[in-house]
């Protein structure tokens, strides 16, 4: 149980998920386009949601215990979808993804349902410490 807390907390399992998990999603989401597209936009997804998971986890845990009150509830998930939106818009675009919105579709989901549910995570272990 100890082994599989850990890895939970560990910000490299976290961003090896991340890569791993949508880098194929950009994959497929580039599938219908001629080689080497999918695997520039795979790459770059992947890339992108190790580094933003990172981040976000680190940002999420700090904005988490220093914002009160229903503030520090919602307004960490709504920093990390509107951070990843514009990054992976932009990245993508300079990397030249041809399907954008179909590749950070899902990623940008699972990036707001991820930060919403560590940041309650986190702000329901804070309450029940103090």
């Amino acid at each position: 149980m100890k082994r599989a807390t850990a890895a939970m907390r560990s910000s490299a399992v976290h961003m090896a998920v991340a890569f791993l998990g949508m880098g194929g999603w950009a994959v497929f989401a580039n599938s219908a386009h001629p080689m080497p597209r999918p695997l520039i936009a795979g790459v770059v997804q992947g890339t992108l949601s190790a580094l933003i998971t990172l981040f976000l986890k680190r940002m999420i845990e700090a904005m988490s215990v220093r914002l009160p009150g229903s503030v520090g509830g919602w307004l960490p998930p709504v920093v990390a979808m509107t951070v990843s939106l514009v990054l992976l818009t932009s990245l993508h675009w300079l990397a030249g993804t041809p399907e954008i919105a179909r590749t950070i579709a899902v990623p940008l989901s699972v990036t707001t349902v991820y930060s919403s549910f560590y940041n309650l995570a986190l702000r329901r272990g804070a309450s029940a410490a103090r």
